[in-house]
């Protein structure tokens, strides 16, 4: 009985003190509480939502209420004539979004890091920062402007060297990648930056200043330096982005869809759309959705334990 009451004894300092720690930071707590609440009523409640992927869901009947269907609506995706054209098209953007789009961000934090004009640093930050704070319906209103046929910007300058400027190019299958990727990167390069440049910011000033000693360029201490330090970041926002894999980001997507890139661009988010809100199935739309989830967080899983065997790092 005597290793019981050992552990009883050092179970209660324990608490005593998480409780004195608690105490101690009951300001910084009370500022978490908004944010506990935030993910409780939009994060964890809505999770009740998803027993309508097993059930056929009746409006008058509820969700509790309505009848349990199984894993019907799971078998009728993967039998559809449209399920691996639509997780085909899924996995194409949302791979380049991932890895093509990658080391984008980083270089821009890396020539950030390089200005020594404060005011030129401080505006271009600002310059590229900028779209982040944008909607998806403003950047494709900008694309279509100046990708319009006859009077876009990019034909008139066709035109005006000698070339056909009446291309439609919103319309042509083969510019859909392009046009899909220079707009994400457009959008997104200056914000995803930010974590990047603070991960910089971090590195230990000594060791520039011992490979300028030793007498290595600038291009070599980014090599051996700063990418080394900054690597864990990296990793750790992959494996993050990884939880996505399967959602290739609806509204930019749904914006581009035209009838000459239909399918390219139909992905499983412009299809839950489809079928959830358009047709009202709202139990197959929620079993497409849950899929999602399940795969994106099985990859976040097994990354994080291949990350961790392989580098130490991990997000747990």
């Amino acid at each position: 009985m005597q290793p019981v009451a050992t552990s009883l004894s050092t179970a209660t300092p324990r608490k005593n003190r998480l409780w004195k720690n608690i105490l101690s930071h009951r300001y910084l707590y009370l500022m978490l509480v908004p944010c506990l609440v935030f993910f409780f009523i939009f994060s964890y409640i809505p999770l009740v939502g998803l027993l309508m992927a097993f059930k056929d869901y009746k409006f008058n009947a509820g969700i509790l209420g309505s009848p349990w269907v199984g894993l019907k609506y799971f078998h009728a995706f993967f039998e559809s004539y449209e399920a691996k054209q639509l997780i085909r098209n899924t996995l194409v953007i949302s791979s380049i979004k991932l890895f093509v789009y990658l080391p984008f961000p980083i270089i821009l934090a890396l020539m950030f890091n390089e200005l020594r004009n404060k005011w030129f640093k401080n505006l271009s930050q600002s310059i590229m920062y900028l779209p982040h704070f944008l909607s998806w319906v403003v950047v494709m209103g900008l694309t279509q402007r100046i990708l319009a046929p006859d009077t876009g910007l990019l034909n008139q300058i066709i035109a005006k060297l000698g070339g056909d400027g009446s291309i439609f190019y919103l319309m042509e299958a083969n510019y859909f990648y392009q046009i899909m990727f220079g707009s994400f990167v457009w959008k997104s390069i200056g914000w995803d930056s930010i974590i990047y440049m603070a991960a910089i910011a971090g590195v230990s000033q000594e060791l520039y200043e011992a490979a300028k000693i030793d007498g290595a360029t600038k291009l070599r201490e980014v090599w051996h330096i700063t990418l080394p330090s900054i690597a864990p970041t990296v990793v750790i926002l992959f494996i993050l982005s990884l939880g996505s894999i399967l959602s290739a980001g609806f509204d930019q997507i749904y914006m581009l869809r035209t009838p000459g890139n239909m399918h390219l661009a139909d992905i499983l988010d412009t299809y839950i759309i489809k079928v959830g809100l358009q047709q009202g199935q709202y139990g197959y739309a929620t079993a497409v959705g849950m899929m999602q989830g399940i795969i994106g967080l099985v990859l976040v899983i097994l990354a994080n334990r291949i990350s961790k065997k392989v580098s130490d790092t991990s997000l747990w």
